[in-house]
């Protein structure tokens, strides 16, 4: 129903955004073998496809990965670097369309790497489990539940002993690395900086994870659009930022939308509850403001307060391509991000990070790391703070 909320949540992996998605930057860095069907295919945002009869020099063309036949003892895999890196709530191995050819038994691991490694440099990568050698269902997509994820930036996906899967859909939340989020003014409802979307009234056509992801719309089936009203009410849609912070613009792109853009929107904002310095109680960002088709809206809020939340409502109903909220990164916003990414973050990677960053030697860097969850900036390692802390790095 139109007025029904929806939410996205750990209680649903499934419904948190697609690290590995090709639409976010994810990208099929390596395999041992792609011999019937290329790689690139396992992290391709639209559905499998498939077209009866269809053969190549190899085969019956697959929209997936494949890979030969083994004639001797291994398995085969593939390495997928994350489009943004997080935490690993959920991994969906689809096979749809490989009947006789999927493999029974496939599992999935993770690793985080800093910087641009190479396919070799990734294989000594201290790789740990996020699903262990599971069953696996042919044409079908099969969902596996990760529990206890660190911070990763790749995943290996394994497959026993071969076959073909068509798409990998890696379920989690993005966690970026505050290093390369500079102290001037940024997206703080981008995807790609950790924003998420908590809920909205309906999501019938379209995604509204659509909504925050990089890049434009080309297309109205990359935006977000509900289904037609029948009653009195609105739709809308809940965005928790990347961390509190202050909108000085805000952008509502209608792009691509143009007989069924919604009429006019509203925007509000929500602070972190229960901290006196920042309202609790929704203020208003943008008050009820027309809109037009197919145009990208900006529109200044004035003077606001630091908030964490925002709630876009659009009247009646219709499609929206991108929602963008420029500002600041408050100091509280600042530390609750880098504790939340150091906090997540493997404990070899995280001693390089202190001996790179704070100055530790590897004797210091190793103990301060044995030491987290550090659970707030304040017990953070002084080094690490003075360099990625209030002013960015």
């Amino acid at each position: 129903m139109a007025g029904s909320t929806q939410h996205v949540s750990d209680a649903d992996p499934n419904g948190l955004p697609d690290l590995a998605s090709r639409r976010l930057g994810g990208s099929v860095v390596a395999a041992n073998d792609e011999l019937f069907a290329e790689r690139e295919n396992l992290v391709k945002p639209e559905a499998p496809a498939f077209s009866s009869y269809t053969f190549g020099h190899k085969g019956q063309i697959m929209d997936g990965w494949e890979t030969r036949r083994r004639r001797e003892p291994g398995h085969d895999w593939a390495i997928v670097r994350l489009g943004i890196p997080g935490i690993v709530r959920g991994v969906v191995v689809d096979t749809s369309y490989f009947t006789g050819n999927y493999p029974p038994e496939v599992s999935v691991e993770g690793a985080a790497v800093d910087g641009y490694p190479s396919p070799a440099e990734l294989g000594s990568a201290a790789w740990v489990p996020l699903v262990p050698r599971s069953p696996a269902k042919g044409d079908s997509r099969n969902a596996y539940p990760v529990g206890g994820s660190p911070w990763v930036t790749h995943v290996r996906l394994c497959q026993y002993p071969d076959g073909g899967v068509a798409r990998l859909r890696v379920h989690g939340e993005p966690v970026p690395d505050p290093r390369f989020l500079l102290g001037g003014a940024l997206d703080l409802a981008a995807l790609a900086n950790g924003a998420v979307v908590t809920g909205c009234s309906n999501m019938h056509y379209s995604s509204p994870t659509n909504l925050i992801g990089p890049g434009e719309a080309r297309v109205m089936g990359e935006g977000w659009e509900t289904a037609r009203r029948r009653d009195d009410g609105n739709d809308w849609v809940e965005i928790a930022l990347a961390g509190p912070g202050v909108v000085s613009l805000v952008e509502l792109d209608t792009s691509c939308f143009v007989g069924n853009s919604p009429g006019w929107a509203r925007v509000t904002g929500v602070g972190r509850p229960g901290d006196g310095s920042a309202t609790t109680d929704r203020v208003e960002l943008l008050p009820r403001t027309q809109l037009q088709p197919d145009t990208r809206h900006r529109f200044r809020p004035g003077a606001s307060p630091e908030v964490a939340a925002v709630r876009v409502d659009i009247y009646p109903d219709g499609g929206m391509a991108r929602v963008r909220m420029w500002g600041r990164l408050s100091t509280a916003g600042r530390e609750a991000l880098l504790v939340r990414w150091y906090d997540a973050l493997p404990a070899e990677l995280a001693a390089a990070i202190l001996r790179q960053e704070a100055g530790l030697g590897a004797g210091d860097a190793a103990a301060a790391a044995a030491r987290r969850p550090a659970g707030s900036a304040d017990r953070l390692p002084p080094g690490l703070w003075a360099t990625l802390g209030p002013a960015g790095p």
